[in-house]
């Protein structure tokens, strides 16, 4: 079995050739169970969550994820996300390989907003603006680069300090100005892509300050009862997740929506398997907003396990 650490999982996952695999899965389909979302208790601190998450493709590849999201890691200078992909083959049973689970989630998480923005965002959108500080901020901030034309990255966290330390980061690694900011409102209102992925329990994005033609990017926010977005932002957007039966059931910024009524089912405009198979329409004028949900999903992990494994085995 091929073990792949953080740095050699990276290198074999580039953006672009994971979001045109993440776009041929979502096309093609794979066999999904519903994954395991187990609640774990951290004595004094806000729980951690377990996830199991399995799929293959018929008599190829076969993948299982494990994963831990431990909030109360960001006080201890720790990644919030960790754990480990298992790539087998499908026909046979055998082990592949053992891929960083932590890298991977990332990057297929940000190449997953990439993919829903390149049919939602305008196409010459120029303005990036990332509320979070965590370890998603990069790897969002590099894959929307690549689907776009992106001229600023705009940073905002609730210290800015941290803002000013992912700022310094990104201006090593992209060729756009890169700039941190105190005030998240000023920000939004001059943003043609808006990306939150944070641990926010209440509404950061709200609806009144989203400009025309934007996109919005929600990627925080992973439980039923956390939300980044107001209703006026899902009452302004054109509302779209990445898969119907996730979202519903696990993303807040759907699910309370739902259930309060400013949403309804009917209502989302559709998700990835739709936007790839041109079976829901995407962005259809340059000054209507969209709002993407994204929870993740078992198909994103092994179309990007078999990208890293079959480029390292060629």
């Amino acid at each position: 079995m091929r073990v792949m650490n953080d740095i050699e999982t990276a290198a074999a996952l580039p953006y672009k050739a994971l979001v045109e695999a993440l776009r041929a899965m979502f096309k093609a389909g794979c066999e999904m169970p519903v994954r395991h979302h187990h609640t774990m208790g951290v004595p004094d601190e806000v729980d951690a969550t377990l996830l199991l998450m399995p799929a293959w493709t018929p008599g190829q590849y076969l993948g299982v994820k494990l994963v831990t999201v431990v909030p109360g890691n960001a006080t201890r200078g720790l990644p919030s996300i960790s754990g480990q992909y298992i790539l087998s083959d499908a026909r046979t049973g055998a082990g592949l390989a053992l891929i960083d689970g932590a890298v991977l989630t990332g990057r297929r998480t940000a190449a997953a907003s990439a993919l829903a923005a390149d049919y939602l965002a305008r196409k010459d959108a120029g303005h990036l603006v990332i509320a979070g500080t965590g370890s998603l901020s990069r790897p969002l901030a590099e894959a929307h680069c690549v689907m776009r034309p992106i001229r600023k990255v705009t940073i905002w966290g609730r210290r800015l300090a941290a803002a000013e330390d992912v700022a310094a980061d990104l201006r090593a690694c992209l060729d756009v100005e890169v700039v941190a900011a105190a005030d998240l409102e000023a920000a939004v209102r001059t943003a043609d892509i808006v990306s939150a992925a944070t641990m926010s329990q209440t509404p950061i994005i709200l609806g009144d300050w989203l400009p025309e033609g934007c996109h919005v990017d929600l990627v925080g926010a992973y439980k039923p009862t956390m939300r980044e977005s107001d209703d006026s932002a899902i009452r302004r957007a054109r509302v779209y997740v990445d898969t119907r039966a996730g979202a519903m059931k696990e993303g807040g910024d759907i699910v309370i929506p739902l259930q309060s009524g400013v949403l309804t089912a009917e209502a989302i405009a559709g998700d990835l398997y739709d936007l790839t198979r041109g079976t829901a329409p995407g962005r259809t004028s340059d000054t209507e907003i969209t709002l993407f949900k994204s929870v993740g999903a078992a198909l994103e992990d092994l179309a990007g396990a078999i990208l890293a494994y079959e480029g390292q085995a060629g």
